[in-house]
């Protein structure tokens, strides 16, 4: 399994480079060196951590979906004309941008500041790494 070092395990979990450190004194996180001596953490290791820690907003709408992909958050920008628009919505450290017609930002009562949940279902989701680079 991949070693990710302590500052790369903070930045994925959203916490401190000391959070993670507390976490190996503690045995939360099993500690390792990488090939460089500094201390890593277990790539598994952390996916489980993360999806263990992951808190999710209640989504407002209560619907159910076969969408799985549902971010709940704010919504920080819209750009709109008499026709379409563009909606931005801040889901925790991530930005999500639609495009919808003004007549549903309307209908939808969207405003800067209110909640909102951007459901995603797609057939082609593309994920990328860093081919050849270890990350430790």
């Amino acid at each position: 399994m991949p070693k990710i070092r302590v500052s790369e395990a903070a930045r994925f979990l959203g916490v401190s480079d000391d959070t993670i450190r507390r976490w190996t004194e503690n045995g939360t996180l099993e500690p390792h060196k990488d090939s460089s001596g500094r201390l890593a953490v277990d790539g598994l290791e952390l996916a489980h951590l993360a999806r263990k820690q992951a808190q999710h907003p209640d989504d407002p709408a209560q619907v159910v979906s076969s969408a799985r992909n549902r971010f709940v958050g704010l919504v920080t920008g819209i750009t709109a004309d008499t026709v379409m628009a563009q909606v931005e919505l801040q889901c925790g450290p991530f930005r999500v941008v639609s495009l919808m017609s003004s007549e549903a930002v309307r209908e939808l009562g969207l405003e800067l500041g209110s909640i909102a949940t951007a459901v995603v279902k797609a057939t082609t989701v593309i994920i990328e790494t860093p081919q050849g680079k270890s990350i430790v």
